[in-house]
């Protein structure tokens, strides 16, 4: 996923599918005394709005880090929460939840599959 600010995402278990947009992201020490980033979306179905936000701990963003050398950035973390809520959407796991935490685990496994996305990208630049 390389547009984090507006995506779509779904189906979900229901059949629907949801407009993604961002809202903020923040440091949630701010907010909620939490040592996360969070990020907010709003999803827009046929005639539902709601928004979710997913909570990255920070200890789990310098880890991925350090492992991946990648370099930590707003963008990289929209968009590992971005392919999180839409693995939220897909399965139906905790979207009644608010704020999402994501587990190490699955931060890793949304962060290669950025890393493969954005190889792809590259690979197919420029090709007609």
């Amino acid at each position: 996923m390389l547009n984090f600010r507006e995506f779509p995402a779904g189906p979900d278990p229901f059949g629907r599918t949801f407009q993604v947009l961002l809202k903020w992201m923040q440091t949630a020490i701010s907010i909620r005394h939490s040592d996360t980033v969070d990020v907010r979306f709003i999803l827009r179905g046929d005639d539902t709005q709601t928004e979710k936000t997913v909570a990255i701990p920070h200890a789990d963003l310098l880890r991925l880090k350090r492992e991946t050398g990648h370099e930590m950035t707003d963008a990289w973390c929209s968009r590992l929460a971005a392919a999180h809520l839409r693995y939220l959407v897909e399965t139906g796991e905790d979207l009644e939840k608010d704020p999402v935490t994501v587990s190490y685990a699955q931060l890793a496994g949304h962060a290669a599959t950025l890393a493969q996305e954005e190889k792809t990208a590259v690979a197919n630049r420029g090709v007609v």
